[in-house]
């Protein structure tokens, strides 16, 4: 597995190592706050990224103070577990695309490599193995590609592709081969929200996930055509001033 170091990595890692052997965690540090500020800055203009800085700073904690309940119940019902990896089986290196990264990955020579990283994977180190780079994606790619998706399809009135996606990685973001989909239903009234979403997402991707990985074991892998052309669009995290407006028309939470 290639992750950060995040409850919903060890959350996926622990329920994985109930079916599958997991021989080792990567562990990528990821790119710093302030290299991720500059490049949004200059991907999206400064305005913009001060208000998903205001989102985050002032929306955030009250969303996860609201879904707190919703959460601790789709824990608890699905078994999910914020343990701590295992020291023995995981190597933290500073970028997966560096030479330390290439190394350690030539040595392990994977079969199939589960990725839970925003960090984007260079062509140089997809072809170091022949093993099967794998995404979860939360979204329905390739129309909701980049971040939270579900809300994304909530906003744009489209439940019908407010979902997960596992797929292959290639060079592009979040267009590689689609192996599994499927959706999930919010229940805004039941205390669902931006926050609970990813949650929501987890419950129905690790059981694709599980088929993509038999599936390649047993040498059956098959592209999915979703018949839907690419979405234009890259998202991310929404401003503050986009958010409450569409909760305010839309009672998208």
């Amino acid at each position: 597995m290639l992750i950060e170091d995040h409850a919903y990595a060890r959350m996926v890692y622990n329920n994985l190592k109930n079916d599958f052997r997991i021989d080792h965690i990567i562990i990528d540090n990821g790119q710093s706050y302030s290299k991720q500020l500059k490049s949004r800055i200059k991907r999206l203009g400064i305005i913009h990224v001060i208000g998903q800085l205001l989102f985050r700073i002032v929306v955030i904690p009250f969303l996860n103070y609201s879904a707190k309940d919703r959460i601790i119940n789709l824990l608890h019902n699905n078994g999910f577990k914020d343990t701590t990896i295992e020291k023995e089986i995981s190597t933290a290196v500073t970028s997966i695309n560096s030479k330390e990264g290439h190394d350690l990955l030539l040595k392990l020579n994977p079969d199939i490599v589960i990725v839970i990283c925003r960090r984007i994977i260079s062509k140089k180190t997809l072809e170091l193995t022949n093993g099967k780079f794998i995404n979860l994606h939360g979204g329905i790619t390739p129309i909701y590609r980049g971040m939270h998706g579900a809300y994304w399809a909530l906003v744009n009135s489209d439940k019908e592709h407010c979902g997960v996606t596992v797929h292959l990685i290639d060079e592009g973001i979040d267009t590689g081969g689609i192996l599994y989909q499927d959706t999930i239903t919010p229940m805004l009234n039941s205390g669902d929200n931006y926050i609970s979403y990813t949650y929501l997402q987890l419950v129905k991707i690790l059981p694709i996930l599980k088929k993509a990985i038999n599936d390649i074991q047993t040498n059956s892998i098959k592209i999915k055509n979703p018949g839907y052309e690419k979405g234009k669009m890259l998202y991310f995290q929404p401003t503050i001033w986009y958010y409450l407006y569409h909760r305010w028309i839309k009672k998208i939470k």
